[in-house]
């Protein structure tokens, strides 16, 4: 599909806000992937469609997830917020035929990140953070981090989660934990 089919699709699946997010996050993904040097159509990709199943109700999200095999752990169960994510991976399998791994998994992980991440699922993370219309407080310094370094960024936006959802005492899934230690463990062994 081109660019525009998957445009075309999404504007079908989700109201004006989600879409235009989703528009935003392509160019902001298209921006890192040039500036990282990753694969731009790969990045524009999985920026489009990382958001796919978002509107789609909890019950039709939660059936896509069971039917394709996967279980959800506790904290994934009680977090409804992250099943779009997964969902989305599974759709962009089943309904169009996207088998690049890297871009399920940029798709799959843009809510919690994960160990071990890819150079495209870190611009997907980011990007859904810094695209075009984000305005929650510290966004200014999260680009200009995602400027920089991808990991720097990814830092910054771990610890801005890990306080928001601790104040609300939130669980944290611990893929957003073991994604934030992988990238200061290896932070810190390029010190040395």
């Amino acid at each position: 599909m081109t660019q525009t089919d998957y445009q075309s699709l999404i504007r079908g699946l989700m109201g004006d806000y989600r879409y235009v997010h989703s528009v935003n996050v392509a160019d902001e993904a298209v921006f890192l992937a040039k500036l990282y040097g990753a694969d731009v159509q790969k990045a524009y990709t999985a920026g489009i469609l990382h958001d796919v199943t978002k509107e789609f109700p909890k019950e039709e999200q939660l059936q896509m997830i069971r039917e394709f095999g996967i279980i959800l752990d506790d904290v994934q169960i009680n977090a409804p917020k992250l099943w779009h994510s997964i969902s989305g991976s599974v759709y962009v399998q089943t309904e169009l035929g996207i088998t690049d791994p890297d871009i399920i998994n940029a798709i799959r992980y843009h809510t919690t990140g994960r160990a071990k991440m890819s150079l495209l699922e870190k611009i997907i993370y980011i990007a859904d953070y810094t695209a075009e219309g984000r305005d929650y407080n510290g966004v200014e310094i999260m680009r200009q981090k995602s400027r920089q370094s991808l990991e720097d960024a990814m830092i910054f936006s771990f610890q801005y989660t890990f306080q928001n959802l601790s104040s609300k005492e939130v669980a944290i899934h611990p893929d957003e934990v073991f994604a934030y230690n992988d990238i200061v463990i290896n932070k810190e062994r390029t010190k040395l």
